[in-house]
């Protein structure tokens, strides 16, 4: 897999309690935004992600952001 797969046109923004998070990155994961392992034998590896403070974030769902894992807006740009 040289792309990763579209899982959302738009972010999932949620309310996040301090912690370690892993991000999905190649959209196989079945609870996105969050990895479950599929990635395995595709050539992509989770983001791992540090919240220090409770607060809101928006997870890239469309795999395409500059700034891993968070939305850029890529989204708006899919055909």
């Amino acid at each position: 897999m040289s792309e990763p797969h579209v899982c959302g046109r738009s972010p999932k923004v949620e309310e996040m309690e301090p912690g370690t998070y892993w991000w999905c990155s190649c959209g196989r994961s079945g609870k996105q935004p969050f990895c479950d392992g599929s990635h395995k034998g595709c050539g992509f590896a989770p983001v791992k992600v540090e919240i220090d403070t409770k607060r809101k974030v928006a997870w890239c769902l469309c795999k395409q952001t500059a700034n891993p894992p968070f939305c850029d807006g890529s989204h708006a740009s899919l055909a």
